[in-house]
């Protein structure tokens, strides 16, 4: 094909984020003109797939000259990895954008805001940035667009939520300006040792074709994971993470959590194991260590949670835990069931953060102690938490629950103590989730005043925004088959480069059976 789809997939929602902001504020002309550029982002992006290729690698490139000297280019790739996301990220927009249109102007504590029109296009900018990351072949490239992601997200966290969201959005931009300043040693680190090798380049293809010497990878492969970890969240960067999505309105945590922290784990399996696979098998035992502390310890405090948008957070926390875990085991099951679950965590997580928003938005409060008897007021919204919430638990039907079969297969495979350990969560996770569904959803109806918003169910608008996220976690979990050809391509090849082998299982006939066929011979 002739047009440049990757440019365009990066530049209509950052088009459409200056013309949501130029609009005219009459009604709702804003939040429409973004709407608008979100669908038309999902077209192109449902274009992509289409014309994406299984088994072919990167595909789509676009490569321009951009600063010769230093060996910087302006270029797109997609590959099964890119795609997944950039899917998950074109549909959860219009979600979120829909889900948020009649928010009000203040936040739960009666603390003004700033304006719809404000909040739509900063989402718009997120996402062409955020298609920028998933789509960039330039490590260079990639850093920049890695850092401007932080402006948007900034002004959302400390522009919309509830009191004490200007801090946290500090705390979120100190954390992050943190991880990507490590980072930078590593991009020059790039350079020097890209130059020394014959001339400096930046494009991904060749530094995944380098010899880097041993001591200078793993010393580049830290500065890189670092920035990660932080992004990710992983143990112990992470602290940022529930104050954020605790402050922050729930529309805004769904693009914190679904796509800006998948980054963090997409920037490990396209970065850290595809330039530095030595470094990243030296790293494996720590980072495996790390992993299984995630898993347990943001389980164990989302278990201890009052507050319910605190809570949903600390359980990707432990979420993604499982994805670094199968990340680093090192195994085509693992692998593939990380990739799987960076979608299903985001579909999942989407929906929980979402509908929690409602009821908190209609009782205005969002601790879980104040919450009590809601099914019995609005059936249709419990219904859908209760959903959204089985799928975090990793329910079988769901589609997270294949992501997190799959790695915990290979955890087993990798050590049968680091299953043991994971496979903790399984029960934890039943407990947070369903302990909080009690506490909020179940027991008397409450003493609501007629005319209370909290006895109205969900509306039109609101179901039509959070089907598409339940027919997902449905469908998926009966036929995740489309998800896994994707990330399945991607895996081997990525293991083929690392070096790493999967080990066929193998039968031994019985020794009975042997004879028999030797004596019909």
């Amino acid at each position: 094909m002739d047009l440049p789809w990757l440019t365009l997939l990066v530049a209509v929602p950052l088009v459409g984020a200056l013309a949501t902001a130029l609009s005219p504020r009459s009604g709702r002309l804003p939040q429409q003109v973004a709407l608008g550029f979100s669908l038309l982002t999902l077209v192109l992006a449902a274009a992509v797939a289409l014309s994406w290729n299984l088994g072919e690698g990167m595909q789509l490139t676009e490569t321009y000259a951009w600063i010769p000297a230093l060996g910087v280019h302006l270029a797109w790739g997609v590959d099964g990895l890119g795609l997944l996301m950039v899917g998950l990220t074109a549909v959860l927009v219009p979600v979120v954008l829909l889900a948020a249109w009649r928010d009000t102007e203040t936040d739960l504590d009666g603390v003004g805001q700033g304006s719809a029109a404000g909040f739509a296009a900063l989402v718009m900018a997120l996402e062409g940035l955020s298609m920028a990351v998933f789509l960039a072949t330039d490590v260079f490239l990639f850093y920049l667009v890695f850092e401007a992601t932080l402006i948007p997200a900034y002004f959302l966290v400390g522009g919309y939520g509830r009191a004490g969201r200007s801090a946290a959005a500090i705390k979120f931009l100190v954390f992050q300006l943190g991880g990507g300043l490590v980072m930078l040693a590593g991009v020059l680190g790039l350079y020097v040792v890209s130059a020394q090798a014959g001339s400096p380049s930046y494009l991904l293809s060749d530094l995944m074709a380098l010899d880097i010497p041993t001591e200078a990878g793993r010393w580049l492969f830290a500065a890189f994971f670092v920035a990660f970890a932080v992004k990710a969240p992983l143990f112990p960067v992470h602290t940022w993470l529930a104050d954020t999505t605790g402050k922050a309105t729930p529309a805004t945590s769904v693009l914190l959590v679904s796509v800006l922290d998948k980054i963090g784990t997409f920037g490990m399996l396209r970065f850290c194991l595809g330039i530095f696979p030595e470094a990243s098998q030296w790293a494996t035992p720590v980072v495996v260590a790390l992993a299984l502390i995630s898993i347990v310890y943001g389980a164990v405090l989302a278990i201890g949670q009052d507050d319910v948008l605190r809570l949903i957070g600390l359980t990707s926390l432990s979420h993604f835990g499982f994805i670094v875990l199968g990340i680093f085991v090192f195994s085509t099951a693992g692998g593939s069931g990380a990739v799987l679950y960076m979608v299903n965590h985001g579909v999942g997580t989407a929906a929980l953060f979402l509908v929690a928003g409602y009821i908190t938005a209609r009782r205005g409060t969002t601790s879980i102690r104040e919450l009590g008897g809601q099914e019995k007021v609005t059936p249709v919204m419990s219904a859908m938490l209760l959903i959204a919430g089985l799928a975090t638990l990793s329910l079988p039907g769901l589609s997270p629950f294949v992501s997190e079969f799959l790695v915990l297969i290979a955890a087993f495979q990798y050590a049968w103590w680091v299953g043991a350990i994971a496979v903790t969560a399984i029960v934890l996770a039943a407990i947070y989730i369903l302990w909080m569904y009690q506490r909020s959803m179940t027991g008397p109806p409450p003493e609501l005043p007629e005319g209370s918003p909290a006895r109205r169910d969900l509306g039109v608008r609101e179901v039509v925004a959070v089907l598409p996220l339940m027919v997902a976690l449905v469908g998926f979990g009966f036929f995740p088959q489309p998800l896994l050809d994707a990330s399945n391509d991607y895996v081997g090849d990525l293991l083929t480069h690392v070096g790493v082998t999967d080990e066929s299982p193998t039968v031994s006939a019985p020794a009975a059976d042997a004879s028999a066929e030797e004596g019909e011979h």
